[in-house]
C-alpha cells in the first residue's frame, strides 16, 4: 500500500479545521501524516485558545499524526508554501487541500489514490460540492466546472478541450510524488495557480490529468463583486506570467458559456432575479482578469488596490512588507 500525506496551508483559520481534521482521521484509506503549513502563527493560537472546554473536540486526538509549521505572512507563496509542505513529506503520494474544503466522506482519500492508479497519471483532482447555504448560482457554477462525468485529459485533447485540458485545483488533488521530483515541483514563486502550472507541465511531458468525482469535498464561496475582481485580477497576472502554458489558450469563452449556461438555467428554475447579480459579478470578474493580463502596463499604486496578495508584488519589487 502506497503511503499518503496530506498538505494543508492554512491562514486565519477557523472551527472549520476542526472539521477536516476530524473527516481526515475517519479516511478507509489511511493518512501517514497531516502537514499544516500556517500563516501567522498568531492566528492559529486564536483557534486554539478559543476554543472552549464545552466544545467536544478532543484536540490531543485531533494533531495527533499532524505536523505543523507557521510561516510569516511576508514568506506565504501559492507554489512557495506549498513546495515546503511537499518537503516536509516523505510519502509516495500526497493531497493538496485548502483550510475550507471538508472531506464529503470516509472515501475522499482512497477515490484519489485509486484515481492515480491510472497509466500514466500525475495528478488527480476531485469534485468540489456546494455546499447547503449556497446561492443557486454557485450550486449551477460548481455543478458546471465538477461535473458527474470522470475524465483523465492529455495532451492530445487540448484541441477539443482548450484551456480545461490544465484544469486542476488544488482545493482538493493528489500527487504521484516520483512525478512531481521528475517535474520539478510547483513553480516557486507565483500569485496564484500553482496547480494549473503544475498540471500544464505534466500534460506536455506526457502525463494525464484525472478528475474523480466520486472523490468530493464540500467547498464553495458567496465572494463579493470586489473580491471576484481581485481574484480574477491575479488570475491575469498568473497567466500573463506564464506564456508557456496559457499562450493561445484563451479562456474568455468558457467564461461566456458559463454565464450562459448559469442565467439560463436560473430563468428555467424560477430565480430569474438573481440574474443581475450574476451579470455584475460577471463583469467584475472580466474587468479584473484583463487588468491582470495587462497588469506590466499599470502603476503599483493600481496593481496594489487591484491584487489580493500584496505580498507576492512586495517580493516582485524586491520589498520588504
Amino acid at each position: 500500500m502506497e503511503t499518503v500525506d496530506v498538505i494543508i496551508p492554512t491562514y486565519r483559520p477557523t472551527k472549520r479545521l476542526f472539521r477536516i481534521l476530524e473527516r481526515l482521521h475517519a479516511q478507509t484509506y489511511p493518512i501517514q501524516r497531516i502537514i499544516l503549513i500556517n500563516t501567522e502563527e498568531s492566528y492559529f493560537e486564536q483557534l486554539i485558545y478559543g476554543t472552549s472546554v464545552e466544545h467536544a473536540f478532543d484536540l490531543d486526538r485531533l494533531f495527533e499524526n499532524v505536523e505543523l509549521r507557521h510561516i510569516r505572512k511576508e514568506e506565504f507563496d501559492h507554489g512557495g508554501t506549498r513546495r515546503l509542505g511537499v518537503a516536509l513529506s516523505d510519502a509516495d503520494l500526497f493531497v493538496c487541500m485548502t483550510d475550507d474544503a471538508v472531506p464529503a466522506d470516509t472515501h475522499l482519500i482512497g477515490e484519489l489514490v485509486s484515481g492515480l492508479s491510472g497509466d500514466g497519471v500525475a495528478v488527480c483532482y476531485a469534485r468540489q460540492l456546494a455546499r447547503k447555504n449556497s446561492s443557486e448560482t454557485e450550486r449551477f457554477v460548481r455543478q458546471f466546472n465538477y461535473p458527474e462525468e470522470p475524465c483523465v485529459k492529455f495532451e492530445r485533447d487540448r484541441e477539443r478541450l482548450g484551456i480545461k485540458t490544465y484544469f486542476c485545483s488544488n482545493v482538493c488533488a493528489a500527487y504521484r510524488r516520483d512525478v512531481y521530483e521528475e517535474l520539478g515541483g510547483f513553480v516557486e514563486h507565483t500569485i496564484f495557480n500553482e496547480d494549473m502550472i503544475y498540471a500544464a507541465g505534466a500534460v506536455k511531458k506526457g502525463y494525464g490529468i484525472a478528475y474523480r468525482p466520486s472523490a468530493r469535498v464540500y467547498h464553495s464561496h458567496h465572494y463579493t463583486g470586489r473580491q471576484q475582481f481581485r481574484r480574477n485580477f491575479d488570475l491575469g497576472v498568473s497567466q500573463a506570467k506564464h506564456p508557456e502554458v496559457f499562450s493561445g489558450l484563451k479562456s474568455e469563452g468558457e467564461g461566456i458559456r458559463m454565464v450562459k449556461q448559469t442565467a439560463a438555467h436560473l430563468y428555467r428554475v424560477g430565480k430569474k432575479e438573481q440574474i443581475p447579480g450574476l451579470i455584475v459579478e460577471s463583469a467584475c470578474k472580466y474587468a479584473g482578469y484583463q487588468l491582470g493580463k495587462h497588469y506590466a502596463l499599470l502603476p503599483r499604486k493600481l496593481i496594489d488596490a487591484c491584487t489580493g496578495n500584496r505580498e507576492f508584488w512586495n517580493r516582485e519589487f524586491g520589498e520588504s512588507s
